[in-house]
């Protein structure tokens, strides 16, 4: 995941309050209109994101429900 999708997404959550959510709802309009690999693999990449800390206020939750993998927003 580059540095411009990055910025993209941490400010898309910065608009959020604290919380948790689902890596589509950050994605934003176009997800359901992906290819199925283009998901899976998007959806890695912000794991590591995530978990190598490069978004600084989202967590892993380290759990799964409805829609995939729980992520928690602290905000900045």
């Amino acid at each position: 995941m580059d540095d411009k999708e990055l910025t993209r997404l941490h400010k898309r959550l910065a608009k959020r309050p604290a919380g948790e959510f689902h890596y589509p709802e950050i994605y934003g309009s176009g997800w359901d209109d992906l290819w199925i690999g283009d998901k899976v693999r998007f959806g890695r990449e912000f794991l590591e994101a995530v978990r190598a800390g490069r978004l600084p206020g989202a967590e892993d939750t380290g759990r799964k429900k409805g829609r995939g993998r729980v992520y928690r927003w602290k905000g900045d």
